[in-house]
């Protein structure tokens, strides 16, 4: 009941943000994804991904990265300029409008005339965590600027490339509007928006990149012709790369009519991780929750939210009919945490840890339906992680319910333990449980 829908504009990003296929093509009116599965995308710094496409003939804004102060300084003083930008990399939007936790105010300066000034403010910045409205109270650590040349803007675009599996391929979506958000753009005028399919097999040829570009509106041929070719490069970039996303806004024009892409957000899939190690490299495990990272080691697919019952489950389905249940009779789920097909007993073991180690958890409920899974190891997991992280008998209250594959020498396994947990007879049953015991 509380999930997103996939369809529409202005789409509600709740509890499956981080596990549901990007809605920008949603937003813009376009078929719904039928993806649900939770999946985990490397989101890298807008400077890494900047790196990515001017690999692959990307326009980007020139400019460096720093870690210290000093560093700062000494981009700074090779650009030259005296109209420079200064960036905190921190993986979360609103950053020109957050505050350090030192009081100073701003994630993004434009402007700044001398290096001596960058280095000032990078002092400041780096080392600090910066609070925006995607990042909460705890804000996130800042390790590192971004310095770059500022670019004079004739006009801003907007422009992105999706992988949509109604289409069974790419899909472009971009606009002569930019510089605001593509769901402003699709409210105020619809028909701004050019949605256009790419064929994954023969790929973008020239002539339809140079049609994109036309549509979009530049103010010369020599814009037009800049833009066509850095719509080549972009999608270059979202091919070799296995991206799931790259979104450039804005996409400039520059008072001279050059193509400057100023400020982009590219997606990976984790499923390319095994050739794409060069980029998975760079994940920068200080801008997530800790608990994000210790499941994706043992490959448990998680997602940590508001309320103070855990689950434990087998399969995004369940996971998400479990959640709804437990609504349903009053309670507030803390967690999505789906151990896969192919688990095994130290993940299961690992899977308790992590819920343990959540303050906020006042009750665990395990619902597994044992297809692939063995319900006795997860049975067994069960036992060694009461003995494991807490010595004996979980510290809060823990209904189980197990169906499926091997469901009696699961039972066996439990009942045949001194552990303290409530037994489920299905799922409403062990709902009820759970709810009722953390009361």
């Amino acid at each position: 009941s509380d999930l997103p829908s996939p369809l529409g504009l202005g789409t509600k990003i709740t509890i499956m943000q981080r596990a549901i296929a990007s809605n920008v093509w949603s937003r813009v009116g376009g078929r719904p994804s039928l993806r649900k599965m939770p999946v985990r995308w490397l989101n890298l710094h807008e400077y890494q991904s900047a790196e990515i496409m001017r690999e692959h003939g990307v326009s980007t804004p020139k400019g460096g990265v720093a870690k210290t102060p000093e560093e700062a300084y000494q981009v700074a003083k090779a650009l030259g300029s005296n109209n420079m930008v200064i960036k905190a990399q921190v993986l979360a939007g609103g950053r020109g409008l957050g505050t350090f936790d030192n009081g100073f105010k701003g994630g993004v300066h434009v402007g700044v005339k001398t290096p001596e000034e960058i280095k000032e403010m990078a002092a400041k910045m780096i080392g600090q965590k910066l609070i925006t409205k995607q990042t909460g109270a705890a804000g996130r650590i800042c390790n590192t600027v971004a310095v770059v040349e500022a670019v004079q803007t004739k006009v801003e675009k907007y422009f992105a490339i999706l992988m949509d599996r109604a289409y069974g391929g790419p899909v472009i979506v971009a606009s002569a509007q930019g510089g605001v958000t593509i769901e402003d753009i699709a409210a105020a005028n619809p028909s701004a928006i050019i949605k256009e399919p790419v064929n994954i097999k023969t790929g973008l040829s020239p002539e339809q990149a140079k049609s994109i570009a036309k549509k979009m509106n530049f103010s010369c041929d020599k814009a037009t012709e800049q833009a066509a070719a850095n719509i080549e490069a972009l999608y270059k970039t979202f091919i070799k790369s296995d991206c799931t996303m790259v979104e450039v806004n804005p996409f400039t024009e520059t008072v001279s009519g050059d193509i400057i892409c100023v400020d982009a957000k590219v997606n990976f899939d984790d499923n390319a991780a095994f050739r794409q190690k060069k980029i998975h490299d760079r994940r920068d495990t200080s801008q997530e929750d800790p608990l994000d990272v210790e499941a994706a080691k043992f490959d448990l697919n998680f997602i940590n939210l508001d309320g103070n019952i855990a689950c434990l489950v087998n399969g995004a389905g369940l996971a998400m009919a479990t959640m709804d249940i437990i609504k349903l009779y009053g309670g507030e789920p803390a967690n999505f945490l789906d151990l896969g097909g192919n688990v095994k007993t130290p993940a299961v073991v690992a899977a308790f840890r992590i819920l343990n180690s959540d303050p906020k958890v006042q009750g665990i409920l395990v619902n597994i339906f044992g297809g692939i899974v063995n319900c006795a190891t997860v049975a067994q997991g069960i036992l060694d992680a009461c003995d494991q992280v807490w010595g004996g008998s979980p510290k809060v209250p823990l209904v189980v319910r197990l169906q499926g594959n091997n469901v009696v020498g699961a039972m066996k396994l439990m009942q045949g333990s001194d552990i303290k947990c409530i037994l489920g007879d299905d799922l409403d049953d062990a709902a009820r449980k759970i709810v009722a015991a953390i009361k």
